[in-house]
């Protein structure tokens, strides 16, 4: 059926209107209300506060806005001496604007763990985003420059991983930090490995970011003195319980039993490492030193270099040591394969009369063992310094 033209404008006025209708009833959207500004945080000294601040003479100022208390001061690992240990603690003073401040020195190069005492509370540095991770809190940290060996220069770097691994022996996720050498990650090489532990104040983390483990490396491989090598810090404490006492890690065997089980297994199947006695190092300080002690001997065959720093074997007899480790002890065959035994103690660290009365026990049963009596206390200062002179000595 056919329609007309005056049937066609008629549906489309109609259509029209229709449309317009609908549009002119619709209400317009309402405006969004809007968003109330924030409320803005008043501006304070902090905001723009400098802590540490190391000066061209080596002298440093520190500073902690603090306007609400009482006393201030700054306490650190700055000393090696007995006389230097009386000046570890420097008291701040206030300022109109809130601002406590003290400037000391000059120290000696090197990196400090420091922290503040606010009214009698410890407080790390709020300013200082560089902190040393200890077993039950965190340090910040402060680097003095001048010792080429620990300084960062200007040479390739090798990289530091923080790793977790399943733990069978203690049925946990266990970290340890690992460093890898220059150019392990676009070669295919292997590498010697090294073992390296902490005391028992720290953590794995303390080698790197205290005891410049990393850097010391890059600038001896850099050097030609030390060959590239892949470090592993391990986590020498375990879980214990509290009515243990801080003791319980040296005493229950727990780490040696993870170090050995699982530790050196998921190194050497995650890493290109050299296998055999020959390309395996191990060495501690502290504590670390006495687990050093304590795995080596009892796995002679599996190291051909111990290196025990500030420590020996302590709470136990000459007796004692030599019923539990007899065989290591009086191994002769594996004493041959022993390419490097080394210990160092400072001559005014209280650990001095236990290393040497562990040199003494070695040497009873055949070690050939070198002794460093270096001058200095149970500090970083000697620490870093041992390991300078202790790598060298690796994988020659």
């Amino acid at each position: 059926m056919a329609i007309s033209k005056r049937s066609i404008l008629f549906l489309t006025l109609t259509f029209a209107i229709l449309v317009a209708s609908f549009s002119f009833g619709q209400q317009p959207p309402k405006p969004a209300a809007p968003t109330p500004p924030a409320p803005s945080r008043p501006r304070t000294p902090n905001d723009t506060l400098v802590s540490p601040e190391v000066l061209p003479d080596k002298q440093v100022t520190f500073r902690l806005y603090a306007p609400d208390a009482k006393t201030v001061s700054v306490k650190g690992e700055w000393f090696n001496s007995p006389e230097e240990d009386k000046k570890i603690e420097h008291a701040l003073q206030a300022g109109p604007d809130g601002v406590w401040s003290v400037t000391f020195g000059p120290l000696m190069p090197g990196t400090f763990r420091y922290h503040f005492v606010v009214d009698g509370v410890q407080v790390a540095d709020p300013r200082n985003p560089l902190a040393s991770q200890e077993l039950n809190y965190d340090e910040t940290v402060v680097s003095i420059p001048g010792l080429d060996y620990q300084d960062v220069q200007d040479v390739p770097h090798g990289a530091v991983a923080s790793v977790w691994y399943p733990s069978k022996s203690l049925g946990i996720l266990r970290r340890m930090h690992i460093y890898t050498p220059p150019g392990y990650e676009m070669g295919k090489g292997k590498y010697p490995v090294f073992y390296l532990l902490h005391g028992s104040g720290g953590s794995d983390d303390d080698w790197t970011s205290e005891g410049r483990a990393n850097v010391i490396l890059d600038n001896l491989i850099a050097a030609g003195k030390a060959k590239p090598m892949i470090v592993v810090m391990p986590a020498g404490h375990t879980p214990v319980k509290a009515s243990d006492g801080a003791m319980a890690a040296l005493r229950n065997g727990e780490f040696e039993k993870d170090f050995t089980q699982d530790i050196m297994p998921y190194v050497q199947s995650h890493y290109r490492v050299r296998p055999g006695r020959n390309n395996t190092a191990i060495a501690g300080l502290s504590m670390g030193g006495y687990q050093t002690l304590n795995i080596s001997m009892a796995n002679i065959n599996k190291f051909a270099y111990i290196g025990v720093f500030s420590a020996g074997w302590f709470r136990q007899t000459p007796e004692e040591i030599e019923s539990k480790f007899g065989a290591g002890l009086n191994d002769a065959n594996a004493q041959k394969g022993l390419r490097v035994i080394w210990f160092a103690t400072g001559k005014d660290d209280s650990l001095i009369p236990i290393t040497r009365s562990t040199v003494e026990l070695l040497k009873k049963h055949g070690f050939s063992v070198e002794l460093l009596e270096s001058p200095g206390m149970h500090t970083w200062i000697n620490w870093r310094d041992y390991l300078h002179q202790f790598v060298p000595r690796l994988f020659q």
